[in-house]
C-alpha cells in the first residue's frame, strides 16, 4: 500500500508542477480569508495557487471596499461581517487597496 501512495503523491506532484489545470483545481479548492479590521487587510500579503478563491471580511465597524490596482476586481462598500469573494484563475502579483481609505493596501500573489 506504501508504493501505490507513493505513486499518486509523486504523480500529483509532477503534475502540478507541469501545470495540470485539473489538479490545481483539485488542490486550490480551499478557499483563503483575509480579514479587514482596524484600518488594515490581514494577512497583508498572501500567496495562493491559481484558481483560488479568496474571501474578505469586513470586521471593523465602519465600511471598507477592496479594489485592485489594474481595476480586475471591485467590491461594493462592505458594511460589518459582509464578504467579498474572487477567483484569480492568472498567475501574477495583484495589489490592491480600500478606496474609502486608500492608505489601506494589501498584495495578493498568484503561483
Amino acid at each position: 500500500m506504501k508504493k501505490i501512495t507513493l505513486l499518486i503523491v509523486t504523480t500529483a506532484a509532477l503534475a502540478i508542477a507541469a501545470g495540470t489545470p485539473f489538479l490545481r483545481a483539485v488542490f486550490a479548492d480551499k478557499p483563503a480569508d483575509i480579514k479587514i479590521d482596524n484600518f488594515s487587510f490581514t494577512p497583508q500579503t498572501i500567496t495562493v495557487p491559481a484558481g483560488t478563491q479568496v474571501h474578505w471580511t469586513n470586521r471593523d465597524d465602519i465600511p471598507h471596499n477592496v479594489v485592485s490596482e489594474d481595476k480586475s476586481f471591485k467590491s461594493k462598500a462592505l458594511d460589518t461581517d459582509d464578504q467579498f469573494s474572487y477567483t484569480f484563475n492568472k498567475p501574477g502579483t495583484y495589489k490592491y487597496f480600500c478606496s474609502i481609505h486608500p492608505k489601506m493596501t494589501a498584495t495578493v500573489v498568484v503561483k
